[in-house]
């Protein structure tokens, strides 16, 4: 039996949004030069502005890439958790657990049909579990290679240029604590994706309590000693340099891919890196995050809008929580075009391989440890978080709120 959640008409979730909870960092993880896993923020970035004139072609020859044909699953996202988990003795509260990637086409899908999206998903200890359905990410990267390229310029110089921006644009400790030798000499550093800081934090949309797992670039300065409290994240864009009203909408378009990505792990500012046609480095441009969907309205020729994008996530979170309430392992696809959602089940019983054994033996041995079982402990932050709603309105305001 397969259910279905219309996406349109997108224009019945506009308006004012949902309440939304201000992501806050309660973990993190980070990939070495190998792409291994640590528990940590070993991998962490700080900012500092790259020089304008750079080809950002230069070094592709030498470029250490990440091998992304293995299906990881969630399985850096379950390592973290249960690390965390180990510190409190507590069960996360979330109803959703998933990467950022995951939850940003989920609220892009108003206005972004373009290629649709397949995804895995599972019920277990009241949280669901959603992944990206790898077969269909590797089937679908196929048929892109498979078709014409029109570009003089190869399409895998082109997707290294932004990994190049932000080897140019990321130090490996502070700017006090780095030589000047190593900063003038940037452009030399050989470009590595394999190497990632990943933030773990916790948010919300509505009456959604979601576990986020995202990568984010730089800090602009330091971490705060309070753990939750906003950091001074940087995300790092390129985008190719505006020379024309089409340009400038299509600019426009991926500004809400960039403001969701943001949005959703709590960054404050992005930093646009704008190249020429063939790769010169030509201008930056620093972007408030939560200033871009009304910036984009004021425009007048907004192709997206910020609330409906919060308020569509926001009421399918809560109806998929209503559809799935049982084990077994779901799809959750949208057809390329497609003007709906389905969900169906593919496996009855178990989780697939979505969550680990080393994760499900951990909450049974948390669960075993409790005094109260997992469904009062989550009944009762519920109910705390809701009464933090009535008594502080301010802090759960959506930023992205039209006026």
């Amino acid at each position: 039996m397969t259910a279905t959640f219309p996406i349109q008409p997108a224009a019945r979730f506009a308006g004012q949004s949902e309440p939304v909870k201000r992501p806050k960092e309660f973990a993190c993880f980070s990939y070495d030069k190998d792409h291994q896993y640590h528990p940590g923020d070993s991998s962490l970035k700080w900012y500092y502005p790259p020089t304008l004139g750079t080809d950002l072609s230069n070094g592709f020859e030498k470029f250490i890439k990440h091998d992304d044909s293995a299906d990881e699953h969630l399985d850096s996202l379950l390592k973290t958790i249960e690390t965390h988990e180990k510190k409190t003795n507590k069960q996360i509260d979330a109803h959703i657990v998933t990467w950022r990637g995951i939850l940003t086409k989920i609220m892009a899908a108003p206005f972004e049909d373009r290629d649709g999206f397949e995804m895995n998903a599972t019920f277990y200890r009241n949280s669901i579990f959603i992944e990206e359905n790898h077969k269909c990410k590797e089937a679908s990267r196929r048929e892109q290679d498979n078709q014409t390229w029109k570009s003089p310029i190869p399409q895998e110089v082109m997707q290294f240029w932004g990994y190049k921006f932000e080897t140019l644009s990321t130090l490996p400790a502070t700017w006090g604590e780095t030589s000047r030798d190593y900063i003038e000499k940037r452009d030399n550093e050989i470009v590595n994706n394999k190497e990632q800081y990943c933030s773990v934090v916790r948010t919300g949309l509505g009456k959604s309590i979601i576990c986020l797992g995202g990568e984010v670039d730089a800090i602009w300065d330091s971490k705060p000693k309070v753990q939750g409290a906003p950091v001074n994240w940087v995300e790092l864009k390129t985008s190719a340099e505006i020379r024309s009203d089409r340009d400038m909408d299509n600019f426009e378009r991926k500004l809400m891919k960039f403001w969701i990505q943001s949005f959703l792990l709590g960054v404050p500012k992005i930093i646009v890196g704008f190249r020429s046609r063939d790769g010169i480095l030509v201008k930056l441009q620093e972007m408030e995050t939560n200033s871009i969907p009304t910036t984009v309205q004021r425009r007048g020729r907004a192709g997206w809008d910020g609330n409906t994008c919060i308020n569509f996530a926001s009421a399918f979170l809560e109806w998929l929580r209503e559809v799935m309430t049982d084990e077994g392992v779901f799809r959750v696809r949208r057809k390329p075009r497609s003007s709906h959602i389905e969900v169906f089940q593919v496996e009855e019983v178990g989780h697939g391989n979505i969550i680990t054994d080393e994760f499900m033996n951990w909450r049974i041995k948390l669960s075993l440890n409790q005094s109260k079982p997992p469904e009062t402990q989550l009944s009762e932050e519920q109910s705390t978080e809701t009464q933090f709603q009535q008594t502080r309105p301010a802090e759960t305001q959506p930023e992205t709120q039209q006026q």
